[in-house]
């Protein structure tokens, strides 16, 4: 029997309440394609209020010492890890994963909130050293403002926690559009700062439209910062609202990772790695290794134990022990999948296993892997966003960075090899805002994350994510 699922509301000014209209969102069981409750949508109306809550809320907590501040986020840490099991029931029945991997999420989740609550206070400025002997050159760390945060689907705690924590560390206030298809976790999220003792409109939570919302908040004079992640084209589009209005943003944008495996790999250590990172939440992650660039004469023994590997792999409900991928997260992504793979096969690709849906009842696909897809093929230049793994073959080494650099992406890569000097050509010469070599090392608190080019600006990690919160105030003063 599964759990009882919550409906959701919007939470402002730190109560929860419904919308003044009372509308709602219907809100799915991916595994079963079933309505299994509803969720607050948002109007104009709620959308001032929470930025204006945000204001209030900005005044005060911006007030509090980085001390006070960092013990009331550990707090909200502790009561989050107190309540994984019951989140994470109510994130798989809503996003569809394997109940561990959300439990895996929640933990993670509240590491970053430790790490950022010690990071806030560490917002260090300058003394400046002046001409004159009487004067004193001060610069200066404030809080940036109110930000508004939207955040996806495919992790709902993971993408908020990180812009929330950063937010609150550096002295901000929030207000998060977290995604309608999964909106019961990231309210409970939001329910640990507020039960912790974070005060009324440092954090608020909204659901509703999402290019209504968007529109609303960026350009509301409340509003000082904007934090996104997302779809490259979506996230241009606010990009380019944000700068409309003179406003910072930081973008976590699509990826299409490579995988670059020479010939003197380690084979067994990068199949069992890169199955498990690649079939990982069905495949929708934004760091998903999609791309495999393996070079020629290890190409048929990697491709022979990958397969062997991925159909070991059980599609599954989430509830499921024996499962390890669940569904995908909506309807809008087997249809998209499908039309990639028509396309690859229809230009040579070959599909060596998977590529077709499993069961007529809930979004289940199979794990698939592509062969020898073309450079023109759509799979070779738009993220599958899941559980599809293309595997080409490259004769060199300039062959297979050629290839990784090919697309305007350039968030996450991955390589194996054991020649120093070709470890430090793939850590050198490949544009990506983070690569892993010999490992998955990627997305831990204290680490960098983030892309470039179409893959976004900014980082959602590591020491300079709290820079972006932050304004520079200098003084100078004479005696």
């Amino acid at each position: 029997m599964q759990p009882e699922y919550p409906d959701t509301l919007l939470f402002i000014d730190g109560e929860w309440r419904a919308a003044n209209d009372d509308a709602t969102l219907n809100v799915l069981n991916p595994a079963t394609e079933m309505v299994i409750g509803t969720v607050a949508r948002a109007s104009r109306v709620e959308l001032d209020a929470a930025a204006q809550a945000a204001a209030r809320g900005f005044d005060v907590w911006r007030k509090k010492s980085p001390l006070e501040r960092s013990n009331l986020m550990r707090a909200a840490a502790d009561l989050l890890r107190s309540r994984v099991d019951r989140i994470a029931e109510i994130m798989t029945l809503e996003q569809g994963k394997p109940l561990e991997q959300s439990r895996i999420e929640l933990r993670a989740a509240a590491d970053i909130i430790d790490w950022f609550a010690e990071e806030g206070r560490r917002t260090y400025g300058q003394v400046i050293p002046a001409r004159q002997p009487d004067v004193m050159q001060l610069a200066v760390k404030h809080p940036i403002g109110p930000v508004a945060a939207f955040t996806p689907w495919n992790f709902p705690i993971n993408q908020a926690v990180r812009k929330i924590a950063v937010a609150l560390a550096a002295g901000c206030s929030i207000v998060v559009k977290a995604p309608e298809e999964t909106p019961a976790a990231p309210a409970e999220l939001i329910r640990a700062f507020a039960d912790a003792g974070v005060p009324a409109g440092v954090v608020g939570l909204v659901y509703g439209v999402p290019a209504e919302i968007s529109e609303h908040l960026i350009a509301h004079p409340a509003i000082r910062k904007i934090s996104f992640t997302g779809s490259t084209p979506v996230g241009k589009l606010l990009a380019g609202l944000a700068g409309q209005q003179m406003k910072p943003a930081t973008m976590e944008l699509g990826g299409h990772a490579p995988v670059l495996v020479a010939a003197d790999a380690d084979l067994d250590k990068a199949v069992a790695q890169m199955v498990a990172h690649k079939f990982r939440n069905a495949g929708q992650v934004c760091i998903s290794p999609t791309r495999f660039l393996v070079e020629e004469p290890l190409f048929d023994s990697f491709v022979d134990k990958f397969v062997a590997a991925t159909e070991m792999l059980v599609v599954g409900d989430g509830f499921s022990p024996d499962s390890d991928i669940g569904p995908l997260a909506n309807s809008r992504r087997i249809p998209a999948i499908e039309a990639l793979l028509q396309d690859a096969t229809a230009q040579g690709a070959r599909i060596v296993t998977g590529g077709e849906r499993v069961g007529n009842k809930g979004w289940f696909f199979e794990p698939t892997v592509v062969t020898d897809a073309p450079a023109s093929a759509q799979i070779m230049n738009e993220e599958p966003f899941g559980p599809v793994a293309i595997i080409n073959r490259y004769a060199t080494l300039d062959a297979m960075i050629e290839e990784a650099n090919r697309l305007d992406y350039g968030l996450a890569s991955y390589a194996y090899a054991r020649d120093h000097t070709t470890i430090h050509r793939f850590a050198n010469e490949v544009s990506a805002g983070m690569m892993s070599i010999n490992h998955v090392g990627l997305a831990l608190p204290e680490l960098p994350f983030g892309g470039v080019r179409d893959s976004g600006y900014g980082t959602e990690g590591g020491s300079d994510a709290i820079n972006a919160y932050l304004d520079t105030h200098f003084a100078t003063i004479k005696a």
